[in-house]
């Protein structure tokens, strides 16, 4: 009776936690299925958003979407690959726990009649003990039941030892195996990561930046204007016409004010002026005085 127990608790336990296995590793699988699927959307709209970028930004979204699609296209083997070896394998494993049950079922029938045969037995020598023919036709049957019994324990014995081998073996390939996926497919998706990486890294956002403002200068006319620190002749440079007794500067401005008692439209005149009670010669315009010597009021 013990060794059927180790027997059907061995058989018992293969049931319970390779049943979980298989769950949880068919789990696993959807799952990894699911990302790939996601990571395919995700691909699309990194294509889909390089489209409507400038052609920098576009160059490097395109190329880390191609990376990612080549990411994908591993885990997409990696799917395959654990559903062919794992999970598939896992799910076989019920038909052969079903049928060591059906031996071991088998042997404790075998076993069932033999105590019958020998509880019939000892019934008959209490009830007739000087029936010698039914007392040698019943030991019969219990020898003939022993023998059977006998045969079916060592059947059992070496089915039972051959399942748990079987066990040990095929649960050491079943991980064995999906370690070697998992390891096929995150050195491939490292090496293609690092190419992402170095992708993104190479991306210029400077010169981006220079064609989104390029960009923007063509559609709404904003230009790179740059303010001039002084937009009126040095006075070295009025000196030296003066004494030439010549000085005409034509100057554009926007708004002219011929109220303006040296207002010469738009042109400067040289004039008489007093700075600090001492006269001295100075350049009159629309903006003001500058006195030739390099003093202006």
């Amino acid at each position: 009776d013990s060794q059927v127990r180790v027997m059907e608790n061995t058989v018992a336990n293969t049931e319970k936690y390779f049943g979980q296995f298989c769950s949880l590793l068919a789990a696993y699988t959807r799952k990894t299925a699911r990302l790939r699927d996601k990571a395919d959307q995700l691909v699309k709209q990194l294509i889909d958003f390089a489209n409507s970028e400038n052609p920098e930004l576009r160059a490097t979204m395109r190329g880390f979407a191609e990376d990612l699609a080549k990411v994908q296209d591993y885990r997409q083997a990696q799917v395959e690959r654990l559903e062919t070896k794992v999970v598939n394998p896992l799910k076989l494993y019920g038909a052969q726990i079903k049928q060591t049950r059906a031996e071991i079922k088998k042997f404790k029938h075998v076993q069932n009649l033999e105590i019958k045969q020998l509880e019939k037995l000892e019934k008959l020598r209490q009830k007739s003990p000087s029936d010698q023919q039914m007392i040698s036709q019943a030991e019969t049957r219990v020898q003939r039941a022993a023998v059977d019994s006998s045969r079916t324990t060592l059947q059992l014995e070496e089915t039972v030892d051959a399942f748990q081998r079987q066990k040990l073996k095929d649960l050491q390939k079943f991980f064995s195996d999906f370690v070697t996926i998992e390891m096929v497919f995150h050195a491939k998706a490292v090496e293609v990561y690092s190419s992402a990486f170095q992708t993104l890294e190479k991306y210029d956002l400077e010169r981006d930046l220079l064609d989104f403002r390029a960009k923007m200068q063509g559609v709404y006319g904003h230009h790179d204007t740059r303010l001039l620190a002084n937009t009126n002749p040095s006075p070295s440079v009025l000196q030296s016409l003066a004494s030439q007794g010549t000085l005409q500067v034509q100057l554009s401005r926007a708004n002219e004010d011929p109220e303006h008692p040296h207002a010469n439209h738009g042109r400067f005149s040289l004039c008489e002026c007093v700075v600090k009670g001492q006269p001295a010669h100075c350049v009159c315009g629309q903006g003001g005085h500058l006195m030739l010597p390099g003093l202006s009021l």
